[in-house]
């Protein structure tokens, strides 16, 4: 009986530790998984507070202004300065009307706007009038935007042929579409180029980065990443590449010879347990490179060392490429797209959402500041701008889907789903009416002339 007792004490006993230990681990869990999951924000990683230099802006609103990258500049900033600021009515120029998809946005060159669709057919096209200039398909399949360089164009391809699941990129002549150099890749891409120094760099899904002399195609150096390269890359003005990886990492190598610096990964995905993919082509501004990653987080790393500064959640995927930079009054902010429907404006310093602004849908494609607005579109087909400063809707349109706009200061060129709008701003209307002024006075003064000589 005493014995039946005390073997029953010993049970209760051993249950109640068993319970105890059972909630300090399911605490304990419960902490890391909500520690991973929340926000982070560290202020002593160095931040320049200066802000970049603005970009060059031509001295004229001139016909031959050059937008040569996606995302505008080699840091991929998607920052353009418009003074004065752009502000609707904007008005239909032309439309060049298309049944196939539109991903990425043009690159302008010369007097002409370079756009690549989705069916790697690469257009040259006038920018007052939106006349096709030539037409070359380089491939079946292709998700990028052109690069521009001294009278080139390096484009990248998914498929380089029906049923090849790999790609190539192609360096063809501005002036007339001719191939110039091609290179076979041992698979598929659609990493937008970058030129510099002479040099081609991008990426590709086998996880290869490669740098190319812009020339003739030779190859100066590969790197290989952990996971697919889909992004493009961004560089600073320290020789550095970056660009982040489907393995969940960030990678920072030298211009140089492909080195790396450092590589850093997430915790951010699966509850804490694993990484996200990151698609978005990294800014670089402030002594800090800015993505987004699949797993719903911003992410912003130290150009120098790869210390983490902050982590910001959204509601969804961030496939979408950040726009940063310090527009007029406001402090340095990333301004980014979720796939939770939002536009977020976060302080580029520490990571606080300084507003967001819910819209039309889901956000897959970059987003693009010119002056102080900022250009989103939305996947059911929406494009709209908000002040950068406030959040607050200032124009939309029923046309678009994934990267919105570029400009060369005088028209706004739009990507609808299969048809891209070339839109003029008030100072293109003034343009063409003085341009109308002139032509009718140059025809007034060859009539007078005529009549003269006819009369002498």
């Amino acid at each position: 009986m005493f014995s039946r007792l005390r073997s029953s004490r010993r049970l209760r006993w051993g249950v109640g530790v068993g319970a105890a230990v059972l909630l300090l681990i399911v605490a304990a869990v419960i902490f890391l998984l909500t520690r991973e999951q929340g926000n982070v924000s560290n202020p002593r990683v160095p931040f320049q507070a200066a802000p970049a230099p603005p970009p060059p802006k031509p001295k004229r609103q001139t016909a031959d202004f050059t937008w040569p990258f996606y995302g505008y500049d080699k840091a991929r900033t998607h920052v353009f300065a418009v003074a004065p600021p752009f502000r609707p009515p904007f008005k239909v120029r032309w439309v060049l009307r298309g049944r196939q998809l539109i991903e990425f946005t043009p690159v302008l060159g010369g007097r002409s706007l370079f756009l690549l669709k989705n069916n790697a057919a690469l257009y040259a096209l006038s920018r007052r009038t939106g006349r096709v200039r030539w037409k070359r398909h380089l491939g079946n399949l292709a998700a990028s935007s052109p690069a521009y360089a001294h009278g080139t164009l390096y484009v990248t391809t998914l498929q380089r042929a029906p049923g090849v699941n790999a790609g190539r990129i192609v360096a063809v002549s501005a002036k007339d579409g001719h191939t110039k150099w091609s290179m076979p890749l041992p698979s598929r891409s659609e990493s937008s180029p970058l030129v510099d120094k002479g040099t081609v760099f991008f990426g590709s899904e086998n996880g290869t980065v490669y740098a190319l002399r812009a020339r003739d195609g030779f190859v100066r150096w590969r790197y290989h990443a952990g996971g697919a390269v889909k992004a493009g890359l961004a560089l600073d003005g320290h020789g550095r590449l970056f660009f982040g990886d489907y393995s969940g990492h960030v990678q920072a190598i030298r211009e140089s010879n492909g080195s790396l610096i450092w590589r850093r990964g997430t915790s951010g995905g699966a509850f804490g347990f694993s990484s996200g993919n990151f698609y978005a082509t990294p800014a670089v501004a402030y002594g800090r490179v800015y993505l987004g990653n699949t797993d719903g987080n911003v992410y912003s790393y130290a150009t120098l060392d790869g210390a983490l500064a902050w982590r910001t959640h959204t509601g969804n995927y961030v496939y979408s490429s950040a726009a940063v930079g310090q527009v007029g009054g406001t402090p340095p902010t990333v301004y980014v797209g979720s796939y939770d429907g939002t536009m977020y404006a976060i302080d580029a310093r520490s990571g606080r959402i300084r507003w967001s602004r819910g819209v039309q849908g889901q956000i897959s494609g970059g987003v693009q500041v010119l002056g102080d607005l900022v250009f989103y579109s939305t996947l059911n087909h929406y494009t709209g701008a908000l002040g950068a400063g406030t959040g607050k809707t200032i124009w939309t349109v029923h046309k678009g889907a994934f990267n919105p706009v570029v400009t060369d200061g005088r028209f706004i060129f739009l990507n609808g789903y299969t048809n891209l709008y070339a839109f003029s701003t008030g100072r293109s209307e003034k343009a063409a009416k003085s341009s109308v002024r002139r032509g009718h006075r140059r025809a007034a003064r060859r009539k007078h002339a005529h009549h003269r000589r006819r009369h002498r």
